[in-house]
């Protein structure tokens, strides 16, 4: 029996490509019962939307608003699966793209019970704008290869194995609820820490690598530092999942890996931009772990989610 699949949508000030995203999604070979879209400030979807008709084409949309001051990463995404009576929801974000029509069909194929797989996120292909490094960075998180990872993983991984990504993943509604969902309330890595519950379950990983969606950023240096900032402020506020777990080599691999594929390519000029922008993520990584240490308006500075701290 084909089970069914919702899909959460988080939008925030959405342009065009959300047109593009919508009919993607209502065209795949595994149908969706029910999009639903969590969008942040309603004034900024109507201005996209009215007047135009879009959304009275499909019968199965459902549009929910919240203010910036009630957005949460794991709230709002909470708040979704609540209204959602599927079997499997799919969490989304308006930047990503399916590659095709069978996006949903090879991700929910993934949640296979007898594996007990809790979660399977989708492999990210670069845009055609994306730029060199950030190209050479997708591809070395997100192979060709599927993996299925789980505790045994973890001494080979380390914190690879708690990798996923709501930009698109797959979530067994049986398993989250029993797992008693996503945390609370979470400035950034909410389906990290949740893979993380997961694994320390029993549960599996999949990275089903054969569902793809195009989403990359050509991120300025100071867009680096404080997305790391997030990462490194989660991290320090759940040592229950990352203390004992270094992501600092991963990054160092990653780092030596981009300077070598960009001499190999002939790409040698963008060396001092990486040794730059890396900087930039260790330091705003490293600020994050200690946050704190530092006063309220030190914090809100370097944070990207500055709503969290109000």
């Amino acid at each position: 029996m084909q089970q069914s699949v919702d899909v959460i949508l988080l939008t925030y000030k959405p342009q065009k490509q959300v047109f593009q995203l919508i009919e993607a999604l209502e065209k795949q070979i595994c149908p969706m019962n029910r999009l639903i879209i969590m969008n942040t400030e309603e004034k900024y979807f109507n201005a996209l939307f009215y007047g135009t008709g879009f959304l009275e084409k499909y019968k199965n949309i459902e549009v929910r608003h919240v203010s910036e001051r009630e957005f949460d990463h794991a709230g709002t995404r909470t708040k979704a699966v609540r209204y959602s009576k599927a079997d499997i929801f799919v969490c989304m974000t308006q930047d990503a793209l399916p590659v095709d029509e069978t996006l949903l069909e090879k991700l929910t194929a993934a949640l296979t019970q007898e594996q007990k797989v809790a979660v399977a996120y989708a492999r990210q292909l670069p845009y055609p704008d994306c730029r060199e490094i950030e190209r050479f960075t997708r591809g070395f998180n997100y192979p060709a290869e599927p993996v299925l990872k789980s505790q045994a993983d973890m001494e080979r991984l380390g914190i690879k194995t708690f990798m996923c990504s709501n930009v698109c993943a797959a979530y067994d509604r049986r398993t989250f609820d029993a797992l008693g969902g996503f945390v609370k309330r979470a400035i950034f890595n909410e389906d990290m820490l949740y893979a993380a519950k997961a694994v320390k379950a029993g549960y599996q990983i999949a990275y089903a690598a054969e569902a793809e969606v195009f989403h990359s950023h050509n991120y300025t240096c100071m867009q680096q530092f404080r997305r790391n900032f997030d990462l490194g402020v989660s991290q320090a506020e759940h040592p229950e999942v990352f203390a004992g777990i270094s992501s600092e080599s991963e990054g160092v691999r990653l780092v030596k890996d981009t300077a070598k594929h960009l001499r190999k390519t002939g790409n040698t000029r963008l060396i001092p931009y990486l040794i730059v922008s890396s900087g930039c993520k260790y330091m705003g990584y490293l600020l994050g772990t200690h946050y704190k240490r530092l006063p309220y308006g030190i914090i809100k500075w370097c944070s990207s989610g500055k709503r969290y701290w109000t």
